[in-house]
């Protein structure tokens, strides 16, 4: 009984192992997170280490340090370029929204189209930093394409993210907390299995191996055909 309940193969064991492991991703994030400007290279981090962790692959920690310094450049530049971008798109949208000068509702709603782009962007924008070696401009237009060529799991993801934030809006204090302690990974967490979705139409399919009886099987044939042949 005690062994059954105690067992690492138990759902209610693996369950609180797995948010242990989510929380944990999430400490991680937060702290390399700290500069600010590496945002980019900790979330990158972040999201392979959650696809990994749906996989049941590698150990939290190597996998996020991993994906952390094979990625810091890069995601380093994007964090930053998507920092800049969305508060220069913040401030268009509250200036042109108090302007009174000619055309400024068409410049409102010009700098509202590219804030949506933004935001569908950075949906997938570090995911696939993550997952695949580009410059940062194929990184950042392929986050657009494949957002618009893989739309139901664009909606998945746009929704869980926007669930994310309205939660945070309507119950500031809790939820809030909730989200900085844990919430970012568990989101993030969620979000993986719809990558895994999207990305594997674009990796190539794995090799498969030959086993010890299957080699040992060609050569026997092999053999049999030179004997044939001879």
């Amino acid at each position: 009984m005690l062994r059954t309940i105690f067992s690492p193969d138990n759902p209610v064991w693996r369950f609180f192992i797995l948010v242990g492991r989510i929380w944990w991703l999430n400490i991680l994030w937060l702290v390399c997170s700290l500069p600010i400007f590496t945002i980019g290279a900790s979330t990158t981090a972040l999201i392979y280490s959650c696809m990994k962790l749906k996989k049941d692959e590698g150990y939290p920690t190597e996998n996020f340090f991993k994906s952390f310094k094979e990625n810091f450049r890069q995601g380093t530049l994007l964090g930053i370029i998507y920092i800049l971008a969305g508060a220069l798109i913040g401030i268009g949208l509250i200036f042109w929204n108090h302007a009174t000068i000619p055309g400024s509702k068409l410049a409102w709603a010009v700098v509202l189209c590219i804030g949506i782009l933004y935001f569908i962007s950075i949906l997938y924008v570090f995911a696939i930093q993550s997952r695949f070696i580009n410059p940062i401009k194929d990184t950042i237009r392929y986050s657009i394409l494949m957002a618009f060529t893989n739309f139901k799991e664009t909606i998945f993801i746009g929704l869980i993210v926007i669930g994310l934030v309205l939660a945070n809006l309507f119950s500031m204090i809790v939820v809030t907390f909730v989200t900085v302690n844990i919430g970012l990974a568990i989101v993030i967490y969620l979000m993986a299995m719809h990558y895994e979705e999207v990305f594997k139409k674009y990796m190539p399919e794995p090799e498969v191996q030959e086993s010890y009886l299957d080699v040992l099987e060609r050569e026997v044939e092999s053999g049999k055909k030179k004997k044939r042949y001879r």
